[in-house]
């Protein structure tokens, strides 16, 4: 696991250069850890290195790991497109929810959101380059569901998340994440409490913490190319 201990201090430097590149501190920008695919061990290896936050794709795969993890203090974030019929299982395993896209999913969540655990921290998911067969809602339906998951027990909505197209000019990549720094600065005008930007991953990250993202979801710059899924 020596390779994911020397990937995790590079991401760290890395994130804390553009940090302060874009005028921000370090300690503004969260590390996910995408660890679809991962093995525990792989997992145990980033938390020996202090990482904590690791985001599942994958429900049962994601549940499998949870418990074989147990023992250690890690948050668990739900990175993956939620189906109606695995909200129960997220909503009793995981701290977060980054891909909320449909007010059904938020209501399932809510109301089967254990009594005993925290509210769970979800994000609406924006499909920002209005992509068709990709998740998410468009920006002009971000009030009304902003509206209406705030209003549900059980959740604290903490902002927005997207996967923008892939873009290789880095001037470009700067567009939706500008698109959903806006978004968010309008929401918080209107008097909503959120706080968290899920954007950026590990072709555009830089340009993300530029516009403003306040957690990153990285993946293969950590644990390298991805292990078949199973």
């Amino acid at each position: 696991m020596i390779g994911v201990t020397e990937n995790f201090r590079k991401i760290q430097d890395l994130l804390a250069k553009a940090a302060m590149e874009a005028g921000r501190s370090p300690e503004s920008v969260r590390l996910l850890a995408a660890s679809k695919t991962q093995r525990p061990e792989t997992v145990r290896a980033a938390a020996a290195c202090g990482q904590l936050d690791f985001g599942e794709n994958y429900v049962r795969e994601g549940q499998d790991k949870i418990a074989a993890c147990s023992d250690l203090p890690l948050i668990w974030h739900f990175i993956g497109h939620l189906q109606s019929n695995k909200t129960k299982l997220v909503a009793e395993h995981f701290s977060w929810v980054h891909t909320v896209d449909r007010l059904k999913i938020a209501n399932r969540l809510s109301k089967q959101r254990p009594h005993y655990a925290p509210d769970l921290n979800v994000c609406l998911q924006i499909n920002i380059d209005n992509e068709d067969g990709k998740a998410g809602i468009e920006l002009a339906e971000t009030l009304d569901l902003v509206q209406a998951v705030t209003e549900l027990p059980r959740l604290k909505l903490r902002g927005l998340m997207c996967i923008p197209a892939a873009r290789s000019n880095t001037a470009q990549q700067h567009k939706p994440f500008a698109r959903m720094r806006e978004c968010l600065e309008m929401l918080q005008r209107e008097g909503f409490d959120l706080d968290t930007l899920s954007m950026g991953m590990t072709g555009d990250y830089p340009a993300a913490i530029a516009e403003g993202a306040t957690i990153v979801r990285i993946g293969t710059a950590l644990f390298g190319p991805r292990n078949s899924h199973n």
